[in-house]
């Protein structure tokens, strides 16, 4: 029997068994790179080998050399690949408490390449099961879908079983931003408050928590009536300054030092924006200056001139979490249902909404990167509705005065757009609704 030429697989016996060998492509060095799988039968290798021919056909054989455990990729993922700068410090963050805490523990010991899509489902019912928000399992999905891509990419997976998974189910709760009244309302209370004027930055031009925290007074033209985001306030991280004799996390330890930049870059490129001030907000800008000038002589030598715009009585920057805990406190003055602080965010995305603003400008007002965005922040209020709902009847029922006029011109009712249909008896009148006048009033520079 004749040899097989060059590049063919070939099936063999010997004492050892049956045999099989696949050429799949190039190694590095240029040679054939020639796979073996073994078995018992003949059929048992046939399969192999045609198994093998087709992941090469697809180009999905796995790269030649280390194989990866599940625990071992997702270890080398987090500290070498996913971490800053090709990554926020806060995604990192993210990453390290799902490849730590879930994955490695849940699935680490599998084979990469034998990791199945039923392997990382039971992960998640798991999780769900031991008391696990459905939000938890579906981060470690994302996560786990990442890292696998990029094992994808490099040759080290033929495949990415996560895509074939089925993801967590999340609850879809729309969002209920806040009407004119319950902001004018929240403003009232934050007006009283000190750094007050950070609830009007939120509310009124919709900066995410990250950029608001982040200002600088160099980033503010209150001549020119222009704010610039540029960076983003990043959550402290700790380490122990004690060598982990005092006992306690890092965060509360009393010589903790800080790991993390006070700042970062903006959550994508359109984040850098410029976004013009209405006058009322320079006005109260202008006013929390001279109150943090005033804070600044009483501190003396204890301040940290720093720039922030709003910062701690030191000076320091203000602490994401504590600002969170504020917007809390805040809703409970002002008497108002329970909201995110992000919710803030689809308030005044909304407020653009009423006023028409047409959606490539509020993409550069609100830093959105795609016009997608729109249909995830904008809600259609209550308020909306009955506009519309007056318009249609405008447009359908003409006035009863109108219907009269077109009897005494000769007009038999047949033509036009409202042929065959009698006003209702309700007032004639159209008007915008009582929310978008005080909308109007609120939002105009100087009222």
């Amino acid at each position: 029997m004749g040899r097989n030429a060059n590049g063919r697989s070939s099936i063999y016996q010997n004492a050892e068994g049956w045999h099989g060998r696949v050429t799949v492509g190039v190694k590095d060095d240029g040679g054939p790179d020639r796979r073996h799988v073994r078995g018992k039968t003949r059929a048992e290798v046939t399969a192999k080998v045609r198994k093998l021919e087709k992941l090469r056909d697809e180009r999905r054989v796995p790269k030649a050399g280390q194989r990866w455990t599940v625990a071992k990729w997702l270890t080398y993922w987090i500290d070498n690949i996913a971490v800053p700068p090709n990554v926020s410090e806060n995604a990192h963050s993210g990453y390290s408490v799902d490849v730590r805490n879930h994955l490695v523990p849940g699935i680490g010991a599998h084979w990469l390449d034998r990791l199945e899509p039923e392997h990382v489902e039971k992960l998640y019912a798991k999780m769900q099961s031991n008391g696990l928000a459905a939000g938890t399992a579906h981060h470690v999905h994302r996560t786990i879908r990442n890292a696998l891509n990029e094992a994808v990419r490099r040759g080290h997976l033929g495949r990415n079983p996560v895509l074939l998974a089925k993801a967590p189910k999340l609850t879809d709760e729309e969002p209920e931003p806040y009407t004119i009244e319950e902001v004018q309302r929240l403003l009232k209370v934050a007006s009283d408050r000190r750094n007050g004027a950070r609830w009007v930055v939120a509310l009124a031009l919709g900066l995410r928590q990250g950029e608001a925290l982040g200002l600088k007074w160099e980033h503010i033209d209150l001549a020119n009536g222009t704010l610039r985001i540029r960076q983003n306030r990043q959550r402290p991280k700790y380490e122990h300054g004690c060598g982990e004799t005092c006992g306690r996390k890092a965060g509360y330890c009393p010589e903790r030092e800080q790991t993390r930049a006070d700042t970062g870059p903006t959550k994508s490129r359109a984040g850098r924006r410029v976004i013009g001030l209405p006058d009322p907000v320079v006005v109260l800008l202008q006013v929390h200056r001279q109150t943090q000038d005033a804070e600044r002589e009483a501190a003396r030598q204890l301040w940290h001139d720093e720039g922030w715009v709003f910062a701690r009585p030191d000076g320091r920057p203000l602490n994401p979490n504590t600002d969170y805990h504020e917007w809390k406190a805040l809703l409970r003055e002002a008497g108002l249902r329970n909201a995110r602080l992000h919710d803030a965010r689809h308030t005044a995305a909304t407020v653009l909404l009423i006023l028409a603003v047409p959606t490539p400008t509020a993409m550069a007002i609100m830093g959105w990167s795609s016009a997608t965005m729109a249909t995830r922040y904008q809600h259609v209020l209550d308020s909306i509705r009955k506009d519309v709902a007056k318009q249609v009847g405008g447009l359908l029922w003409e006035p009863a005065e109108d219907q009269a006029d077109d009897e005494e011109d000769g007009d038999d009712g047949t033509s036009g757009a409202g042929s065959g249909l009698t006003r209702p008896p309700t007032e004639t009148k159209t008007e915008t609704s009582d929310e978008r006048g005080q909308l109007t009033r609120w939002a105009r520079p100087g009222v």
